[in-house]
C-alpha cells in the first residue's frame, strides 16, 4: 500500500475577465518601517498593486534601503521617495495627489498635513490604512470617518480602511497577476539540487531561487521557517530530525533563534534526518515561491500570513506578540474565521506559547487535512473583491478627479 503523499501545491484559478478599469489617479502612500519590515512589505505590495491597475503612486518610506532586496527592480508607475523625518515643505511636490494613504498609524508632519489641506481642489481622499484582523470590530469600524480637529489639516476628514477576511471589510491584497504566476510556476519542471547545499557558512551554500521548486509529491517533507522566537521551535526541530525533511530558513529572528538553540554562529547543514538551508534575502516574488514549494509554512506577521493563504499550503501563523496579550484574542478570531480543525488550532496555540500541549506531528494525513481547510478558506476569499479593487471602487465613488 502506497503511503499518502505530502500535499502538492494547487495554484489559484485564472480569472475569467480582466479587472475593471479605473481613471488614473495620483496616490501618496506614507509608511514607516517599525522593526520587521512587515509594514514596508504590505505597503510595497499595495503600491505595486495600484500601479498594476494603471495608477500613479509616490511611495514615501523612511527606510528605503529595504526595497533593495524586497523589490530590487521596482515597478513601473511607482516612484520611491525617501521620507526624511521631519519632512519639510521643500521636500514635497508642488501639489498633493488625489489620494493620501497614511499606513498603520504613521504620523504625518505638520508640513505634510498643510500640503494636503492646501491642495487647489477640495476633492480627494485621505485614508487611514489599518492593521489586519479577523476580530468583529473591523467590520464595525471599516469606512468610518475620522475628522481632523486640530493642526494645519483641521477640518479635513480621514477615512478608516480596514483590511479583513469578510465581505464587510476592505479585503486582502491580491495582485491581478498572482493566478498567472502560480499557474506558470506549477508547469515549470521540478528543479533538483537542493541536496547540494547546506548550512550558512557562505552564500554559495544557500538555497538559491532556481532550486526552490523541489518535487513535492515525493521525497522529504519541505518546511519553510519564518517566525519570531516560538517556544515550540525545539519541538518542531525534534520532529524534523526524526524524518527525512528539509527546513528552508528565512533570515531574521527565527534564524537567530535557531542559532541560539544550536549554540553556533552558523546553521549546521543537518539536524538528524533534516537538512537545513539558509535562504538568501529574497524579493517578494521569491518569498512567494518558497511558500509554494513547501509542504508546510511557518509564517509570521501580516504580509506573510496573507501570502500563505494565497499559497494554499498548510501553515502555522506566528502572530506578533503584544505585552498585554491582546494578540491572543486576535489569533482566536482568525482561527474561528479559518474554521480550523482542533489539531490545527492546537498547533497555533502551542506555536504562539498560549498552550503547553504537545505540538501536533506533521504527518502526511494531517497536512492533507490542513491543506483542505486552507483551500476552503482561500476559496471563500476569492469570492470577495481584493483590497486594491475595493480601494479603487471607494475612490471612484467619492468623485475624486
Amino acid at each position: 500500500m502506497l503511503a499518502m503523499p505530502y500535499p502538492a501545491f494547487i495554484p489559484l484559478p485564472l480569472r475569467a475577465a480582466a479587472p475593471e478599469p479605473f481613471p488614473c489617479w495620483q496616490w501618496d502612500i506614507f509608511c514607516t518601517v517599525i522593526d520587521n519590515y512587515g509594514d514596508a512589505g504590505v505597503c510595497w505590495r499595495l503600491a505595486a498593486g495600484l500601479a498594476e491597475r494603471g495608477q500613479r503612486v509616490r511611495f514615501w518610506i523612511d527606510q528605503p534601503d529595504c526595497l533593495h532586496w524586497m523589490a530590487p527592480h521596482g515597478t513601473d508607475g511607482v516612484e520611491i521617495r525617501h521620507w526624511k523625518q521631519p519632512l519639510n515643505a521643500t521636500d514635497l511636490p508642488d501639489a498633493a495627489g488625489d489620494v493620501l494613504v497614511e499606513a498603520f498609524g504613521c504620523e504625518l508632519e505638520p508640513d505634510v498635513q498643510a500640503w494636503w489641506a492646501g491642495r487647489p481642489s477640495p476633492s480627494g481622499l485621505w485614508l487611514n490604512l489599518e492593521y489586519l484582523s479577523a476580530e468583529s470590530y473591523v467590520a464595525r469600524c471599516h469606512g468610518l470617518p475620522s475628522p481632523v480637529m486640530q493642526g494645519p489639516a483641521a477640518g479635513q476628514v480621514k477615512q478608516f480602511f480596514y483590511p479583513g477576511f469578510t465581505k464587510d471589510t476592505g479585503g486582502l491584497l491580491r495582485e491581478a497577476s498572482l493566478p498567472q504566476r502560480q499557474q506558470v510556476f506549477e508547469r515549470l519542471p521540478c528543479l533538483q539540487g537542493a541536496d547540494d547545499h547546506g548550512g550558512d557558512t557562505s552564500p554559495a551554500q544557500t538555497l538559491q531561487e532556481n532550486t526552490m521548486q523541489s518535487a513535492l509529491a515525493t521525497g522529504p517533507l519541505v518546511v519553510s521557517l519564518f517566525c519570531y522566537e516560538p517556544v515550540a521551535l525545539p519541538s518542531l526541530m525534534a520532529q524534523l530530525a526524526g524524518k527525512p525533511s528539509r527546513l528552508l530558513v528565512f533570515q531574521g529572528r527565527g534564524h537567530q533563534e535557531l542559532l541560539r538553540m544550536f549554540g553556533s554562529p552558523y546553521l549546521p547543514p543537518s539536524h538528524g534526518q533534516c537538512q537545513l538551508h539558509l535562504m538568501p534575502w529574497l524579493d517578494q516574488h521569491g518569498f512567494d515561491e518558497v511558500l509554494w514549494s513547501s509542504h508546510f509554512n511557518c509564517v509570521r506577521g501580516e504580509d506573510s500570513l496573507v501570502r500563505a493563504l494565497w499559497a494554499g499550503q498548510p501553515f502555522v501563523w506566528h502572530i506578533y506578540p503584544q505585552d498585554d496579550d491582546a494578540h491572543h484574542a486576535k489569533l482566536e478570531a482568525f482561527l474561528d474565521w479559518l474554521q480550523a480543525p482542533a489539531d490545527l488550532r492546537q498547533l497555533h496555540l502551542v506555536w504562539n506559547g498560549i498552550s503547553s500541549d504537545a505540538l501536533p506531528d506533521l504527518t502526511p494525513t494531517r497536512l492533507q487535512d490542513w491543506q483542505a481547510c486552507i483551500q476552503a478558506a482561500r476559496k471563500r476569499l476569492l469570492e470577495q473583491d481584493d483590497l486594491v479593487s475595493q480601494l479603487l471602487g471607494l475612490v471612484s465613488s467619492t468623485s475624486v478627479v
